[in-house]
């Protein structure tokens, strides 16, 4: 079997023809490492390789397999790691120079399931830094480029996650997701991004960004291969506060089942009216909908809040919760991040603890509407993301586009419900367009049983890029534009006064980056909605009574 078909071979399939001894696991990892060491120059995807790790837990696998012992359900598998999950006595960066030393003693919870289930790690990969705020060229690594076209980047987040995955580089990968983070770049990728119910998979020894946000979940080929690792991860995990007292069940049981009479309800408003998608896109999903009616599912639209109340909410939350973290180490170490972390991060010390809290209470009421909606409709769709930008965009990410550009993925990023990115198409370019599904909490089965029926009626993720082995990456403008300030006296002040109560102590470049993004931010903190009735709670509410469930998405 020649190299490139074991590298692009979907999970399931590797691990049953490893287990069968068809292939080595040790053959298996070499593939995959030759192909690192072939085309990782033009993607950039992983910051480090763990070669040797990796050629010995294959050896392991293999030896274990000879004594007809299966260590689990991803025996031999090879997968990559986005560079926010600590790995014992291997470098974990959050592709930041705050952290370009560290090596921690332990592994996160979701990696020590992995290697319980036989899955060998090639390596950590490349991320915007802290989970926020790219594509950065001032940083020690640079970000990942996206293997249908090296000149354009892929997303949010999980960026080298989802090159690597996409590229051949690793048969699935990990990543977080806060407001997108797994789905987006699966959309630019042309991949499967899943992200689960907030409560399912433990973010022990995950690099935090927002404690209310913050998920973990699969990037991979297939919806099969995505319900497969989520089988290996889910679980309980009391370490976590936001971990879920309940027992897994099984992700793979629906697959194959048709969706016949299902109703879908299409969130349309979101990406023709809150936000305008690319057209190539917008039909795209058309055609995907007209699939699913094909399938039987009764599809119908439907309109909830705008986008743009939803990504208030989001932005009140996690750029607080960051920024609350961070606030240690920017008030004297500023200089160690980067630009564009800064110019979104520096603002939230501009928001009032009023402010967060007004968002935790709208929260909860947003999450009580769609359990509302849950009584006629099975699942939701929306458009998803894509074409990828070209890298030179990173220029022109000014802070009007940071704080007004809501991503598809923020409604079930402040609601916490399972969300499922999957490719729907190719733009005239060739770069990958995609899919969202979400449904009910916990009732991440259906979703994935709704994402697998118009996979296997389409063959969108039979695709593969081109790349050319021993090839560079495209020359990108590496500069960044200075920062647009139209900051009146008054904004001035609050930004002066708030830098100073922060403790902050921001060069003149610095400051300049905070007061481009502070007329928005403090627009932004206007728009949660403060006229609620006293009894209204906020969503992160300690309940004893649910031993430690999900707390934040009550």
């Amino acid at each position: 079997m020649e190299s490139e078909e074991i590298c692009f071979m979907p999970v399931s399939d590797l691990a049953r023809r490893i287990g069968s001894g068809e292939l080595s696991a040790v053959e298996v990892v070499d593939c995959f490492l030759d192909r690192i060491a072939q085309f990782d120059d033009q993607l950039h995807s992983y910051i480090t390789v763990t070669a040797d790790i990796a050629r010995a837990a294959a050896k392991h696998a293999d030896e274990e397999r000879a004594k007809g012992r299966s260590l689990g359900l991803l025996h031999g598998v090879p997968f990559g790691l986005k560079d926010m999950f600590e790995t014992r006595g291997v470098l974990t960066t959050a592709h930041s120079r705050v952290l370009q030393h560290h090596v921690p003693t332990q592994d996160a919870a979701v990696v020590e399931r992995l290697h319980g289930a036989g899955a060998v790690l090639l390596g950590k990969q490349a991320s915007h830094e802290f989970a926020h705020g790219g594509p950065s060229f001032d940083l020690p690594w640079p970000p990942a480029r996206n293997p249908w076209n090296p000149a354009h980047y892929t997303g949010s987040s999980s960026t080298g996650s989802a090159a690597a995955v996409a590229g051949g580089l690793a048969a699935f990968a990990l990543g977080t997701d806060t407001g997108g983070s797994v789905r987006t770049p699966a959309w630019m990728c042309g991949l499967v991004g899943f992200k689960p119910s907030f409560g399912w998979v433990s973010r022990t020894g995950v690099i935090p960004f927002s404690s209310s946000c913050d998920h973990v979940g699969p990037i991979a080929r297939t919806v099969q291969d995505a319900a497969m690792v989520l089988q290996v991860i889910a679980g309980h995990d009391p370490r976590d506060s936001g971990s879920a007292n309940l027992t897994p069940t099984d992700f793979r049981a629906q697959l194959g089942q048709d969706v016949r009479g299902m109703r879908i309800g299409v969130l349309r408003h979101h990406w023709e009216e809150d936000i305008r998608v690319n057209p190539e896109l917008r039909q795209a999903v058309d055609v995907a909908l007209d699939v699913l009616r094909d399938l039987g599912a009764q599809i119908e639209e439907v309109r909830v809040r705008s986008l743009h109340e939803y990504y208030a909410v989001r932005i009140m939350l996690t750029e607080s919760e960051l920024f609350a973290r961070h606030q240690a180490h920017l008030r004297e170490h500023a200089g160690d991040y980067g630009d564009h972390f800064l110019g979104r991060t520096l603002a939230a010390c501009l928001f009032s603890s009023a402010d967060y809290i007004a968002a935790q209470r709208e929260r909860r009421r947003m999450i009580s509407e769609f359990d509302a909606l849950h009584t006629r409709y099975d699942a939701f769709i929306t458009a998803g993301s894509g074409p990828a930008p070209h890298m030179n965009a990173h220029r022109s990410i000014g802070a009007q586009q940071k704080w007004s550009s809501p991503s598809m993925g923020t409604v079930f990023s402040v609601t916490g419900a399972p969300a499922l990115a999957l490719p729907c198409g190719f733009s005239q370019a060739g770069l990958p367009l995609g899919l969202q599904i979400a449904g009910r909490h916990f009732d991440d089965a259906r979703v994935l049983r709704i994402g697998h029926a118009y996979e296997q009626a389409t063959q969108w993720h039979m695709r593969r890029p081109h790349m050319i082995a021993g090839a560079q990456a495209p020359a990108v403008d590496t500069g960044h534009d200075a920062p647009v300030i139209d900051a009146d006296a008054q904004t001035r002040a609050h930004v002066d006064a708030s830098v100073r109560h922060a403790g902050l102590h921001l060069s003149d470049h610095q400051l300049a980056l905070l007061l481009e993004s502070a007329p928005y931010a403090i627009a932004m903190a206007k728009k949660t909605n403060r006229e609620l009735p006293w009894s209204d709670e906020q969503s992160a509410v300690f309940r004893p009574d649910l031993d430690h469930s999900t707390q934040s998405c009550e």
